[in-house]
Parts: C-alpha cells; structure tokens; sequence
C-alpha cells in the first residue's frame, strides 16, 4: 500500500504516521495544509511549517499545500495537490471530527484512492495514555480553555503531567485529547521519527489564551 499522510505536525497526524509504519506501508510524502489566513475550517494553523523537519527525520517527502482555509475551497485544494502523485490511500489523524472525516471520504473517493483514519472514535484517555507510553514527545504549543495557563506551553507531556492534565480536564470539563481546541501541541520526537527537533521559541500570552512563536 502506498500511501500520503495528512499531517499538521502534531500528536493525532503524528500517530497516524507511526500507524502507517507498523502496517508496513510505503509512505511516500507527508503532506501539510499551510493556512495563509486566521482561520480553517478543517486544518490546524500554528506550526505547520515545521512538519518539513519532521518529514526528514522520518525520510519522508513533504508536500506543502497552501490554502486560503475557505469553507470547501481548501478541501480541493488539498485534493489538486493529491491528484499530482501516485499513491493508494491518505492516512489522517481524525478523531471525532465527521466534518473533516466525511469531506476526505468524499474527495478521495472523487480520488479513486482509500482514506484511512486508524484513530477514528478512539477514546481520549487511551489515545494519550498510548502516546506517552509508547515514547511520543508531545509539546503543547497552544492553550485556550480555562484551566490550562501559560506553563503548560512549551511543557513536553510526561505520565505524570498527563495525570495532572486528567484532572484539569475533569475539574473543567474539557476535552483531555484536546479534540475541542483546547490546546495545539506538536510531536518533537516519537517512535515515527529517527531523531528529535531542535527548536527556539518565544511565548505569547494574553492572561486567558498563548501560544509559541518558533524562531
């Protein structure tokens, strides 16, 4: 099976690759949606860039895809760059989301390729339990719910900070996965990748919600 993986650069599109890998399937590109506008509808905008360090380490070809992140324009978008390769299928890291899941349905069936979305439904203490034990290095790098302050960016998840985020997500009711838009977070190192990135950043923080700005 040769197939692209749908990848922001965080820990869901990471899994989905580490997926991939252990079925055996020849993944030929890593391919990034780069939002040039505040807003998407179905691609994360923080930090993208960086799955072109991410795409080495793992040996893999990047495609950027630039997107405006207009309702139902981006989806082609994605779908013309996806038509200039030959592959299979498109893995993606889509958990709960029936928007995105049913629009990469639909465009790779105009497609005549396969989507897979291997985390599809998986519960959200599980996923993230399996991330941490099996050697993901997830780093937050955005914050917006109550409960969650500015020393969590930049904090890489640890078995016990996870138990800490547990109990932050229960005290204020929102999603420990981060399925909400609760926080952003991208994968520095992990079982997918021969190697870690090496990164700079400043913080940006308005007292409520922040983010990491990469150098």
């Amino acid at each position: 099976m040769k197939v692209a993986v749908l990848s922001s650069g965080g820990k869901d599109s990471s899994a989905a690759i580490w997926w991939a890998q252990c079925k055996g399937w020849d993944i030929t590109h890593l391919v990034t949606m780069l939002v040039e506008s505040d807003d998407s509808w179905m691609f994360q905008i923080p930090g993208t860039s960086l799955v072109e360090a991410q795409a080495k380490l793992c040996d893999y070809d990047w495609l950027p895809v630039t997107t405006q992140g207009v309702q139902e324009e981006e989806i082609l978008d994605l779908e013309k760059a996806l038509s200039q390769i030959k592959i299979d299928g498109i893995v993606s890291g889509a958990i709960r989301s029936d928007y995105q899941k049913t629009r990469l349905e639909r465009m790779c069936e105009r497609l005549e390729i396969k989507s897979f979305t291997p985390l599809w439904h998986q519960s959200s203490e599980s996923h993230m339990d399996g991330l941490v034990s099996n050697g993901f290095q997830v780093m937050i790098t955005g914050v917006s719910s109550e409960g969650l302050t500015d020393e969590w960016l930049g904090h890489i998840m640890t078995t016990d900070s996870l138990l800490r985020l547990k109990s932050l997500a229960a005290k204020y009711r929102f999603n420990v996965d981060g399925e909400g838009g609760e926080y952003e977070t991208l994968v520095v190192a992990g079982p997918h990748m021969k190697g870690s990135l090496d990164l700079g950043y400043k913080t940006e923080w308005d007292g409520v919600r922040g983010h990491l700005v990469f150098e």
